[in-house]
Protein backbone atom coordinates (compact mmCIF):
# COMPACT_ATOMS: atom_id res chain seq x y z
CA UNK A 1 0.00 0.00 0.00
CA UNK A 2 1.21 3.95 -0.44
CA UNK A 3 2.70 4.97 2.70
CA UNK A 4 4.87 8.07 3.18
CA UNK A 5 8.67 8.15 2.77
CA UNK A 6 9.63 5.84 5.68
CA UNK A 7 12.30 7.73 8.48
CA UNK A 8 12.36 4.87 10.43
CA UNK A 9 15.94 3.74 8.51
CA UNK A 10 17.48 6.52 9.81
CA UNK A 11 17.45 4.85 13.27
CA UNK A 12 19.45 1.91 12.72
CA UNK A 13 22.53 4.09 12.98
CA UNK A 14 20.47 6.87 15.27
CA UNK A 15 18.55 5.01 17.87
CA UNK A 16 17.42 8.04 19.90
CA UNK A 17 16.49 9.71 17.00
CA UNK A 18 18.55 12.90 17.22
CA UNK A 19 19.19 13.44 13.33
CA UNK A 20 15.31 13.56 13.41
CA UNK A 21 15.02 15.94 16.49
CA UNK A 22 13.44 13.30 18.50
CA UNK A 23 15.27 11.43 21.62
CA UNK A 24 13.58 8.55 21.87
CA UNK A 25 14.38 5.98 24.78
CA UNK A 26 16.22 2.63 24.00
CA UNK A 27 13.71 0.33 21.33
CA UNK A 28 14.07 -1.66 18.42
CA UNK A 29 12.81 -1.28 14.70
CA UNK A 30 10.63 -4.35 13.42
CA UNK A 31 10.69 -5.51 10.25
CA UNK A 32 9.49 -9.23 10.58
CA UNK A 33 6.86 -10.46 8.67
CA UNK A 34 5.10 -13.86 7.81
CA UNK A 35 7.18 -14.23 4.47
CA UNK A 36 10.26 -13.15 6.28
CA UNK A 37 12.47 -9.52 6.73
CA UNK A 38 10.18 -6.53 5.25
CA UNK A 39 12.23 -4.06 2.77
CA UNK A 40 12.40 -1.50 5.18
CA UNK A 41 11.20 -1.04 8.87
CA UNK A 42 7.16 -1.33 9.74
CA UNK A 43 7.58 0.39 13.11
CA UNK A 44 9.67 1.37 15.98
CA UNK A 45 9.06 -0.19 19.41
CA UNK A 46 10.56 0.53 22.78
CA UNK A 47 12.12 -1.86 25.03
CA UNK A 48 10.56 -0.62 28.47
CA UNK A 49 7.52 -0.81 29.99
CA UNK A 50 5.46 2.33 28.97
CA UNK A 51 4.18 5.25 31.52
CA UNK A 52 1.97 7.67 31.32
CA UNK A 53 3.07 10.54 29.79
CA UNK A 54 4.91 8.76 27.08
CA UNK A 55 2.42 9.10 24.45
CA UNK A 56 3.16 13.16 25.01
CA UNK A 57 6.90 12.53 25.01
CA UNK A 58 6.57 11.17 21.34
CA UNK A 59 4.55 14.10 19.92
CA UNK A 60 7.53 15.73 18.24
CA UNK A 61 7.85 12.78 16.26
CA UNK A 62 4.68 13.34 14.88
CA UNK A 63 5.34 17.09 14.28
CA UNK A 64 8.73 16.61 12.99
CA UNK A 65 8.47 13.37 11.14
CA UNK A 66 5.47 12.18 10.21
CA UNK A 67 5.88 8.89 12.74
CA UNK A 68 2.79 8.30 14.12
CA UNK A 69 2.27 7.14 18.21
CA UNK A 70 0.83 3.82 19.15
CA UNK A 71 0.83 2.02 22.20
CA UNK A 72 1.81 -2.05 21.59
CA UNK A 73 0.78 -4.12 24.10
CA UNK A 74 3.21 -7.29 24.37
CA UNK A 75 1.59 -9.12 27.12
CA UNK A 76 -1.14 -11.90 26.57
CA UNK A 77 0.69 -14.59 25.63
CA UNK A 78 1.58 -13.51 21.90
CA UNK A 79 4.69 -11.83 22.74
CA UNK A 80 5.40 -8.28 20.32
CA UNK A 81 4.91 -7.80 16.67
CA UNK A 82 7.88 -10.05 15.52
CA UNK A 83 5.96 -12.67 16.68
CA UNK A 84 2.39 -11.74 15.43
CA UNK A 85 2.70 -12.74 11.65
CA UNK A 86 2.28 -9.48 10.42
CA UNK A 87 1.70 -9.14 6.65
CA UNK A 88 1.70 -5.93 4.78
CA UNK A 89 2.29 -7.47 1.71
CA UNK A 90 -1.11 -9.23 1.34
CA UNK A 91 -2.66 -5.80 2.72
CA UNK A 92 -4.37 -3.25 0.30
CA UNK A 93 -4.60 0.64 0.39
CA UNK A 94 -7.42 1.85 2.30
CA UNK A 95 -8.66 4.59 0.24
CA UNK A 96 -8.99 2.30 -2.48
CA UNK A 97 -12.49 1.03 -0.65
CA UNK A 98 -15.37 2.82 0.18
CA UNK A 99 -16.35 2.30 3.44
CA UNK A 100 -20.24 1.57 3.68
CA UNK A 101 -19.56 -1.23 1.44
CA UNK A 102 -16.70 -2.40 3.47
CA UNK A 103 -19.63 -2.31 6.19
CA UNK A 104 -22.64 -4.05 4.19
CA UNK A 105 -19.73 -6.92 2.68
CA UNK A 106 -19.33 -7.93 6.19
CA UNK A 107 -22.77 -7.04 7.74
CA UNK A 108 -24.23 -9.12 5.26
CA UNK A 109 -21.42 -12.07 6.26
CA UNK A 110 -22.29 -11.72 9.91
CA UNK A 111 -25.78 -10.58 10.82
CA UNK A 112 -29.18 -13.11 10.95
CA UNK A 113 -30.42 -13.25 7.42
CA UNK A 114 -33.51 -11.33 8.04
CA UNK A 115 -31.44 -8.60 9.49
CA UNK A 116 -31.01 -5.64 6.75
CA UNK A 117 -28.43 -3.45 7.19
CA UNK A 118 -29.62 -0.27 8.76
CA UNK A 119 -27.71 2.13 7.23
CA UNK A 120 -24.54 4.20 8.42
CA UNK A 121 -24.70 6.64 11.45
CA UNK A 122 -24.47 9.49 9.28
CA UNK A 123 -24.64 10.11 5.57
CA UNK A 124 -21.51 10.65 3.51
CA UNK A 125 -23.04 14.14 2.48
CA UNK A 126 -22.34 15.54 5.97
CA UNK A 127 -19.25 17.20 6.58
CA UNK A 128 -16.49 15.28 6.92
CA UNK A 129 -14.84 16.45 9.99
CA UNK A 130 -14.92 16.53 13.41
CA UNK A 131 -17.08 20.12 14.76
CA UNK A 132 -14.45 22.62 15.96
CA UNK A 133 -16.36 22.27 18.93
CA UNK A 134 -15.23 19.03 20.42
CA UNK A 135 -12.22 18.40 21.99
CA UNK A 136 -8.54 18.01 19.79
CA UNK A 137 -8.68 14.43 18.55
CA UNK A 138 -4.76 14.41 18.93
CA UNK A 139 -5.35 15.74 22.93
CA UNK A 140 -7.71 12.94 23.85
CA UNK A 141 -5.78 10.52 22.16
CA UNK A 142 -2.95 11.47 24.64
CA UNK A 143 -5.44 11.80 27.68
CA UNK A 144 -6.47 8.08 26.87
CA UNK A 145 -3.23 6.80 26.09
CA UNK A 146 -2.23 8.18 29.90
CA UNK A 147 -4.86 6.37 31.22
CA UNK A 148 -4.23 2.65 29.77
CA UNK A 149 -0.76 3.54 30.64
CA UNK A 150 -1.76 3.95 34.64
CA UNK A 151 -3.41 0.83 34.19
CA UNK A 152 -7.16 1.71 33.53
CA UNK A 153 -7.62 -0.84 30.79
CA UNK A 154 -6.85 -4.58 28.94
CA UNK A 155 -3.16 -3.84 28.46
CA UNK A 156 -1.00 -6.09 29.99
CA UNK A 157 2.29 -5.00 28.82
CA UNK A 158 2.10 -1.89 26.95
CA UNK A 159 5.24 -0.33 24.95
CA UNK A 160 5.43 2.86 22.82
CA UNK A 161 5.60 2.59 19.09
CA UNK A 162 6.28 4.87 16.15
CA UNK A 163 4.80 3.94 12.43
CA UNK A 164 5.29 6.06 9.04
CA UNK A 165 1.62 6.42 8.41
CA UNK A 166 0.06 9.36 6.43
CA UNK A 167 -3.31 9.07 8.94
CA UNK A 168 -3.64 6.92 12.66
CA UNK A 169 -6.66 5.16 11.02
CA UNK A 170 -4.30 3.65 8.44
CA UNK A 171 -1.79 2.64 11.22
CA UNK A 172 -3.19 -1.43 11.05
CA UNK A 173 -2.43 -1.58 7.54
CA UNK A 174 0.96 0.23 7.09
CA UNK A 175 2.41 -2.60 9.16
CA UNK A 176 0.29 -5.54 7.97
CA UNK A 177 -1.56 -6.09 11.53
CA UNK A 178 -3.43 -9.73 11.45
CA UNK A 179 -5.47 -9.11 14.37
CA UNK A 180 -8.87 -9.18 12.61
CA UNK A 181 -7.80 -12.14 10.31
CA UNK A 182 -10.63 -14.63 11.62
CA UNK A 183 -13.43 -11.82 10.38
CA UNK A 184 -11.67 -10.14 7.55
CA UNK A 185 -8.56 -11.07 6.07
CA UNK A 186 -7.39 -7.94 4.34
CA UNK A 187 -7.22 -4.99 7.56
CA UNK A 188 -7.00 -2.40 4.57
CA UNK A 189 -11.17 -2.76 4.42
CA UNK A 190 -11.34 -2.28 7.69
CA UNK A 191 -9.07 0.84 7.89
CA UNK A 192 -10.91 2.43 5.30
CA UNK A 193 -14.11 2.06 8.17
CA UNK A 194 -11.72 3.56 10.67
CA UNK A 195 -10.82 6.66 8.04
CA UNK A 196 -15.20 7.05 8.37
CA UNK A 197 -14.70 7.06 11.94
CA UNK A 198 -11.86 9.76 11.79
CA UNK A 199 -13.76 12.12 9.72
CA UNK A 200 -17.19 11.92 11.68
CA UNK A 201 -15.90 11.23 15.13
CA UNK A 202 -12.31 12.33 15.39
CA UNK A 203 -10.97 8.68 16.16
CA UNK A 204 -7.00 8.07 16.49
CA UNK A 205 -5.41 4.36 16.65
CA UNK A 206 -4.11 4.15 20.02
CA UNK A 207 -3.00 0.77 21.09
CA UNK A 208 -2.57 -2.71 19.29
CA UNK A 209 -2.39 -5.85 21.07
CA UNK A 210 -2.15 -9.48 18.84
CA UNK A 211 -5.95 -9.51 18.32
CA UNK A 212 -7.01 -6.19 19.51
CA UNK A 213 -7.78 -2.77 18.96
CA UNK A 214 -8.21 0.53 20.57
CA UNK A 215 -9.23 3.48 19.32
CA UNK A 216 -9.59 7.38 21.26
CA UNK A 217 -12.92 9.34 20.39
CA UNK A 218 -13.21 12.80 20.27
CA UNK A 219 -16.32 13.45 19.30
CA UNK A 220 -18.68 10.26 20.57
CA UNK A 221 -22.26 10.14 19.99
CA UNK A 222 -23.95 11.98 22.47
CA UNK A 223 -27.95 10.52 21.92
CA UNK A 224 -29.12 7.22 22.84
CA UNK A 225 -30.40 7.12 18.78
CA UNK A 226 -27.26 8.58 17.14
CA UNK A 227 -25.07 5.75 19.37
CA UNK A 228 -27.64 2.70 18.75
CA UNK A 229 -27.13 3.44 15.11
CA UNK A 230 -23.40 2.82 15.04
CA UNK A 231 -23.89 0.26 17.04
CA UNK A 232 -24.49 -1.75 13.52
CA UNK A 233 -21.24 -0.65 12.63
CA UNK A 234 -18.86 -1.56 15.11
CA UNK A 235 -21.17 -5.50 15.09
CA UNK A 236 -20.18 -5.55 11.41
CA UNK A 237 -16.60 -4.06 12.15
CA UNK A 238 -16.30 -6.56 15.27
CA UNK A 239 -19.02 -8.87 15.05
CA UNK A 240 -16.65 -10.35 18.18
CA UNK A 241 -17.35 -7.54 20.68
CA UNK A 242 -21.59 -8.63 20.07
CA UNK A 243 -20.49 -11.82 20.39
CA UNK A 244 -18.39 -12.67 23.48
CA UNK A 245 -20.28 -10.41 25.57
CA UNK A 246 -23.92 -11.96 26.04
CA UNK A 247 -25.22 -10.72 22.41
CA UNK A 248 -26.59 -7.41 24.08
CA UNK A 249 -29.18 -5.45 21.96
CA UNK A 250 -27.83 -2.87 19.38
CA UNK A 251 -29.58 -0.51 22.10
CA UNK A 252 -27.97 -2.31 25.27
CA UNK A 253 -24.23 -2.15 23.28
CA UNK A 254 -24.60 1.60 22.34
CA UNK A 255 -25.60 2.71 25.99
CA UNK A 256 -22.58 1.06 27.32
CA UNK A 257 -20.08 1.23 24.61
CA UNK A 258 -20.50 4.08 22.74
CA UNK A 259 -23.06 6.81 24.18
CA UNK A 260 -20.17 9.56 25.10
CA UNK A 261 -17.26 7.13 25.58
CA UNK A 262 -13.87 8.43 24.76
CA UNK A 263 -12.39 5.06 23.43
CA UNK A 264 -13.72 1.86 21.62
CA UNK A 265 -12.17 -0.98 22.19
CA UNK A 266 -12.64 -4.04 20.16
CA UNK A 267 -11.46 -7.78 19.87
CA UNK A 268 -11.65 -10.53 17.36
CA UNK A 269 -11.41 -14.12 18.50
Amino acid sequence: MATLPNPLPKLADDPRGASLGLELPAGRLVDTTDEGPWHEPLLWCADERAVPGGWAALEPARRMTGLLPLVIDVGGGHGGPEEWELAPGDTSYPGDHDPEEVLVDLWNECAAEADEWPGQEADHSAPTSVPASEADPDTVAADVADSLLAGEGALKDPRLALVPARRSADIPAVIGWMGPANHEGDVGRLCAVLRSWEDRFGIRVVALGFDHLLVSVAGPPSNVADAEALAAEHFAFCPDNFWQDGDPTPREYAERRILNQPSWHFWWD
